[in-house]
């Protein structure tokens, strides 16, 4: 099953994630299969970029979002 899910990146204690596309069954820091964006929520406010036009591609494939990636949808849609 695709997952559409956080990588963490970033050195100790300053973390910023990718948005990745990879199988849901192996661990987020595995292979992905592309990115399609990314959050660093140290910034104030917290930034998160999305490609949406990938991220609606791979959900119309069966992909499925994991919360938090939902969440960060839901707010950049606003």
């Amino acid at each position: 099953m695709l997952m559409i899910r956080l990588r963490r990146m970033g050195s100790n204690r300053r973390p910023v994630y990718r948005v990745v596309v990879s199988d849901g069954r192996q661990t987020p820091t595995a292979a992905v299969l592309e990115e399609v964006g990314f959050y660093n929520p140290r910034s104030n406010p917290a930034e998160a970029t999305l490609n949406r036009e990938r991220i609606d591609y791979w959900l119309a494939r069966g992909a499925r979002m994991s919360e938090t990636v939902a969440s960060l949808v839901g707010r950049s849609a606003t």
